[in-house]
Parts: structure tokens; C-alpha cells; sequence
């Protein structure tokens, strides 16, 4: 399937592992130029640069200079038609509500939802001068399933989620679309790296890390994790004209994890 990327550019914030790379990769796949941020160029994302089909933009997109400058590089080639607000991370709280710090909520806040907001304000613009436009912002399931082991990050998602049906509604009229994505358990770093979640939980109650990543799964009806390649081809399909009439949904990847109608 053509997804009529070709001459596009897409800015993609966390852009260097997981669900951020794999979506770098799907779209460059479909005939985008990526505009990729992150702190650190990694080994996969490098080839990317190499090949001349992605531009690495090194920031801190916590502070408020660097989805600015991530945008900017992206008007240098001539204007944003693609935007994945991606970045966010997630720390388990074992020790419970009482040992989020303001700090801790304030991290979250910012790399979470403000990030998003700052980018997306960056972009908007160029979007609007040229009448069209995908705005695609990562959420997650927790923003449906709240859970108290990540209550701030939980919280985040579901402020993430409201922001994008809001803009979908404003930014509609001027032709351009905003969705979201909310994935369940992805095999990613978040949750199966040394200091993902299933490490972390494994470490405050002695249960196997294995154990703990195949239990978050087992009750689902596909039973697995999803891959961050899956959920970057989903993005990219959003994200391309062959969804053209999507706008304001929230489309979930969760191997059928919520088991309600919503």
C-alpha cells in the first residue's frame, strides 16, 4: 500500500529507540525525510542519517528551547507536514502515592505533556500556512487504565490524549488532522530494559523480571507484547493520505488489553 509519503517531512520527538525509532523507520520506509530529536544519536538512527533519510537534531526536549530547535531544522527544508510527539518516559512507583515528589510530577508534566505542547506550538504554524497537516501524539492505555505503580505517568497520558482531541476540533477546519496512539505493553526499554519495568518490579518484590513482563500480557486475548515496529506502522498509516478522513480518534494497540467499549 502506498501511503503517498514521498517529499514529506515528519519532525519525530524521542526518536532514538523504541516506539520513537521504529516510527523514524516506518516512515522513512514510506518516502518521508525524518527530522528526528533526541538527546543521543544511537547506532540504528544513525544509519538512518547516514542514508541520507533522516536529519538528527541533538536537544533536550524537557527545556523549552529544544522542541524549538527541532522544529526549526525541520522549516529549513521547507515546512513541517508530519508531527509525532513521541517523547515521555515512565518510572514505576513502588513505594506508592505519598513518594511522588513534586519534582517527580513535575518531570513528568514536562517531558510528558509540555514537551508536546511546545512542539506542536512550533509546528502549528507552518502547518497552517500550507492548509494541511498530521499531528500524532503517543499515548498510552494507562490514559484509559489508570494504575497506581505509574500514577503520574498515567495521569500524563490521559491529559496527552485530551490535548489531542481538543486540537483535533480547533486545527480540523484548517486542514489539518490530530490523532492519537495508545499502545499497551510494547517490547521496548520502557518495559524490558535494565531499568524498565519489569526489572523494577522484579527488584521491590523478588519475582522473577521474566515472570512480571509475561503476567502484564497473559490476560490479554493476543496474549504478547506488541512490537515497537507495529506500533511506528500504525503511526505511519495515520500519518499518511490513506487515513486522510481520521481525525480526533484515539486507536488503540493493546493485543485487546481494554476489554470495554469506549
Amino acid at each position: 500500500m502506498d501511503m503517498e509519503l514521498d517529499g514529506r517531512t515528519a519532525v519525530v520527538t524521542g526518536a532514538s529507540k523504541g516506539i520513537g525509532l521504529a516510527a523514524t523507520r516506518s516512515l522513512t520506509d514510506a518516502g518521508a525525510h525524518v527530522v528526528a530529536g533526541a538527546r543521543t544519536l544511537g547506532p540504528e538512527l544513525e544509519e538512518l542519517v547516514d542514508a541520507r533519510k533522516v536529519t538528527f537534531v541533538e536537544g533536550d526536549l524537557s527545556t523549552a528551547a529544544g522542541p524549538v530547535a527541532l522544529v526549526e531544522a525541520a522549516l529549513r527544508r521547507g515546512g513541517v507536514d508530519i508531527l509525532l510527539n513521541n517523547v515521555g518516559g515512565v518510572k514505576p512507583r513502588t513505594e506508592g502515592f505519598l513518594s511522588i515528589s513534586d519534582e517527580d510530577w513535575n518531570t513528568a508534566w514536562t517531558l510528558g505533556l509540555l514537551a508536546s505542547v511546545r512542539t506542536t506550538r512550533a509546528a502549528v504554524p507552518s502547518m497552517v500556512e500550507r492548509g494541511r497537516g498530521v499531528i500524532v501524539m503517543t499515548g498510552s492505555v494507562n490514559a484509559f487504565l489508570p494504575d497506581p505503580l505509574v500514577m503520574d505517568y498515567s495521569a500524563v497520558k490521559a491529559a496527552l490524549t485530551n490535548f489531542a482531541k481538543s486540537l483535533s476540533k480547533e486545527l480540523g477546519p484548517q486542514g489539518i488532522r490530530v490523532v492519537s496512539v495508545s499502545p499497551g505493553p510494547v517490547a521496548t526499554d520502557l518495559w524490558l530494559g535494565e531499568s524498565g519495568v519489569a526489572k523494577t518490579l522484579s527488584q521491590a518484590t523478588g519475582k522473577g523480571a521474566e515472570d512480571i513482563a509475561a503476567s502484564a500480557v497473559a490476560a490479554t486475548p493476543l496474549g504478547r507484547f506488541t512490537t515497537p515496529q507495529e506500533v511506528g506502522d500504525l503511526i505511519t498509516f495515520l500519518a499518511s493520505e490513506r487515513a486522510a478522513n481520521i481525525t480526533g480518534a484515539d486507536v488503540t494497540i493493546d493485543a485487546g488489553m481494554i476489554t470495554t467499549m469506549r
